[in-house]
């Protein structure tokens, strides 16, 4: 069983760089944003008023937009650095319950696709679309079952067929249908 959690631990969290970079990236920009718009309302707000503060020992009176500014952007600039380094962090491990069951996905898709049809799509427990790759289990199923149903058919025509002593002909062709879905189909 241990082996087992092993063969399903994924070691590389960039699984889809691509796709994780940008959603990161995209994430970082909303942050951003939400920091300028931040600033320019604080700005804007307290522009139209004056504030009293101490400078070297001298009382001045000036606008609170220009004397705030400046530790503004600073707090700012250190809560988006600080924000932004957990949101790489968190969005890393969510960006990484999609991309790697996205791989999974194409990988088991391809083979599927080559026609084996034994093929199973295998996802963690706390991995997303884990219902999708149910589904794809089931169609999967469902068409080995069909391929089978029909190659049993095949190979009992084939049997009926070489009894009564049907064209060789007809025989041929039949047997040429059933190497044909052996060598297309893993069932």
């Amino acid at each position: 069983m241990s082996q087992n959690k092993h063969l399903h631990k994924r070691t590389h969290y960039f699984i889809k760089k691509d796709f994780q970079f940008k959603f990161i990236l995209k994430f970082c920009l909303i942050i951003l944003a939400g920091a300028f718009i931040s600033t320019g309302l604080l700005f804007l707000f307290s522009h139209d008023t004056l504030t009293s503060s101490f400078q070297h020992s001298r009382l001045t009176i000036q606008n609170t937009a220009v004397a705030i500014l400046p530790a503004v952007i600073y707090t700012n600039l250190i809560t988006l650095g600080l924000i932004c380094m957990a949101a790489i962090v968190v969005i890393l491990f969510i960006s990484h319950k999609i991309a790697g069951p996205i791989f999974r996905f194409e990988k088991e898709i391809k083979e599927i696709g080559q026609g084996d049809l034994t093929k199973r799509i295998r996802l963690r427990k706390k991995d997303q679309i884990t219902e999708l790759a149910e589904s794809i289990d089931n169609m999967t199923a469902s068409l080995n079952e069909k391929v089978l149903d029909i190659q049993t058919g095949l190979e009992r025509l084939l049997e009926l067929a070489s009894k009564q002593n049907a064209p060789q002909g007809l025989i041929e062709e039949l047997d040429r249908l059933k190497q044909k879905i052996e060598h297309n189909f893993k069932t």
